[in-house]
């Protein structure tokens, strides 16, 4: 069942994935630094979950009921699903996984690190 440990687990099995709680109790997972889930941890063992998905996906999802588009973000094909047990947990791991991988498309990609010079000796003049 996709419980919060469940969600948690899956979220965190991704590359470059990091958690953060911006806001009360939302805990949120992000891509080099931009969110692709976020879930409400006030809601208990199954919480409401929030996510980008694609165009095709997104008018598809809105045809269920217990979805409905992102508060802020809609616009931008986010949807908020009213609770983590609404769809079947390979449903929902396709989902995670297609808003990580639209978030990572468009997200910063890691700096390399740039050695640095020495200091080096001024000639004499």
């Amino acid at each position: 069942m996709p419980d919060v440990e469940w969600i948690r687990k899956l979220c965190l099995s991704f590359p470059d994935v990091t958690e953060d709680m911006p806001w009360a109790d939302d805990l949120c997972f992000k891509v080099r630094g931009k969110i692709f889930t976020g879930m409400a941890l006030s809601d208990g063992r199954f919480p409401r979950i929030t996510l980008k998905c694609a165009p095709e996906t997104f008018d598809e999802l809105l045809e269920i009921e217990g979805i409905s588009p992102a508060p802020y973000v809609g616009r931008y094909k986010w949807v908020t699903i009213a609770n983590s047990n609404l769809l079947p947990a390979n449903e929902l791991e396709s989902l995670i996984r297609q808003s990580y991988d639209l978030v990572a498309a468009g997200a910063p990609k890691k700096k390399k690190a740039v050695a640095k010079k020495p200091p080096g000796r001024r000639r004499a003049r």
